[in-house]
């Protein structure tokens, strides 16, 4: 918990109202203009509902760490899912946390210009006005010390990031932090979990950046081990 709650403090600025919402297993902090608890409870259960009756329909969807085929009649999140999986040869469920955030995110910004919702790591934003989301990297030298500028013409945006090192999430690779810049975030997602995996040490930053390149829809990758990064695309860091 203090890494999360360190964590959701490098983006939140004092023009928006910053408040958590749980639902099982979902636990997520949301920036709007006024607080929306209500409606992202709402919100919340119903796409946690279409990924649970899809689990029940297909129960590999929850388990493959391999992209599997999506039906016509998918529901767009299972869609979204899906497809991003197939982007970046990983599991349907790498991008769960992304999707829900895009989802989520905007269905709530309805009711607010502003939205920055966050989901375990993994960032959809909406905004009129530049914002500096802070990289927190685990134990490595460069946490908290480097941050991505977000643009208001780049919104809606998502940046997610995969750690071999810190959180929950299922990863293979050794990297203190792989942050995905993409207008999709269910992509960005799996592709943070899919170029993440690969990343055991310094030496593999290029061919991590390398993959992120061939990713049609990511539009910026950035990597950190140890006290070494690697960046590409259009992602402008700023010292925080």
């Amino acid at each position: 918990m203090e890494q999360e709650r360190f964590y959701r403090q490098l983006y939140s600025s004092q023009d928006l109202v910053y408040f958590n919402v749980k639902v099982e297993q979902t636990d997520l902090n949301i920036g709007a203009y006024k607080r929306l608890t209500k409606e992202a409870v709402g919100v919340i259960k119903k796409y946690r509902q279409d990924i649970k009756d899809y689990i029940r329909e297909v129960p590999e969807f929850l388990t493959s760490l391999k992209p599997l085929p999506c039906p016509v009649h998918a529901l767009p999140i299972i869609k979204d899912m899906c497809q991003a999986a197939q982007k970046c040869s990983v599991g349907p469920m790498a991008a769960v946390a992304g999707a829900i955030a895009q989802y989520v995110g905007e269905e709530l910004s309805k009711f607010s210009r502003e939205i920055i919702v966050e989901n375990g790591g993994d960032i959809y934003i909406k905004s009129s006005k530049e914002r500096i989301i802070g990289i927190y990297a685990g134990d490595s030298p460069l946490s908290g010390r480097i941050g991505i500028k977000i643009k208001p013409e780049d919104c809606p945006l998502g940046v997610c990031t995969s750690s071999g090192k810190i959180g929950h999430s299922l990863s293979f690779g050794q990297a203190d932090a792989v942050v995905i810049i993409s207008k999709d975030v269910a992509l960005a997602d799996a592709a943070a979990t899919a170029i993440g995996n690969i990343v055991k040490k310094v030496e593999d930053i290029q061919r991590a950046i390398s993959l992120a390149k061939n990713i049609s829809g990511i539009l910026g990758v950035l990597i950190i081990i140890d006290d070494k990064l690697g960046a590409w695309g259009n992602i402008e860091l700023v010292k925080l």
